[in-house]
């Protein structure tokens, strides 16, 4: 499972947070950190945090975690660069200032299965193990049908809140019309015109 570690210090205890891609939170698809905790996953108490202030989640298509800003008159600093608006990508021993509360990306874990051949196992002969050469399947050659080519596929993405159709690409900007994050959308198939 894909996840990320997140470390700081907060009314002088050490805290530590992992937060998973597909992690059940009050805004599905991101977890969000601020000062109040009716909207906030990860509650800081420091005055100088805003009350909906960041939010994380994992973009799969770039397989990494981003963080994106919800709080434009008080932007966090990630990695020594303000982030007024948008969202950037977080590493490993990424630090982020929320005011004057300092967290760290202490650990990012990304699932790549690797592709696997298996081989039933081989009685060794004589002592030593024979490993079978991997057989390769013929191609077959293309079969060429004569078909009319159906219009292309139009998809879109509805807002988790107001669950209106947007263009994909709104991912990165947000709803256009009530501004909530996309990254919790539900992709759908729009009709052709």
């Amino acid at each position: 499972m894909n996840a990320l570690t997140l470390q700081w210090q907060d009314s002088g205890q050490q805290r530590k947070q992992q937060i998973y891609e597909q992690q059940p939170s009050k805004n599905p698809g991101t977890v969000r950190i601020g000062r109040d905790p009716l909207r906030c996953d990860i509650v800081l108490t420091n005055p100088t945090v805003s009350g909906l202030h960041v939010e994380i989640f994992f973009h799969p298509q770039q397989q990494t975690f981003y963080i994106r800003n919800l709080r434009s008159p008080n932007p966090p600093l990630v990695d020594g660069q303000q982030l007024i608006q948008g969202e950037k990508p977080l590493n490993q021993g990424s630090i982020i200032h929320l005011g004057q509360v300092k967290l760290q990306v202490t650990a990012i874990t990304i699932n790549t299965i690797p592709a696997t051949i298996l081989a039933p196992p081989q009685p060794p002969i004589n002592g030593q193990q024979i490993i079978p050469p991997v057989r390769q399947q013929p191609t077959p050659p293309p079969i060429h049908h004569h078909h009319p080519t159906p219009p292309p596929k139009m998809y879109g993405l509805e807002c988790p809140k107001c669950h209106r159709v947007s263009s994909l690409e709104n991912l990165q900007i947000g709803c256009p019309w009530c501004g909530t994050s996309l990254a919790a959308a539900v992709s759908v198939l729009v009709a052709p015109n």
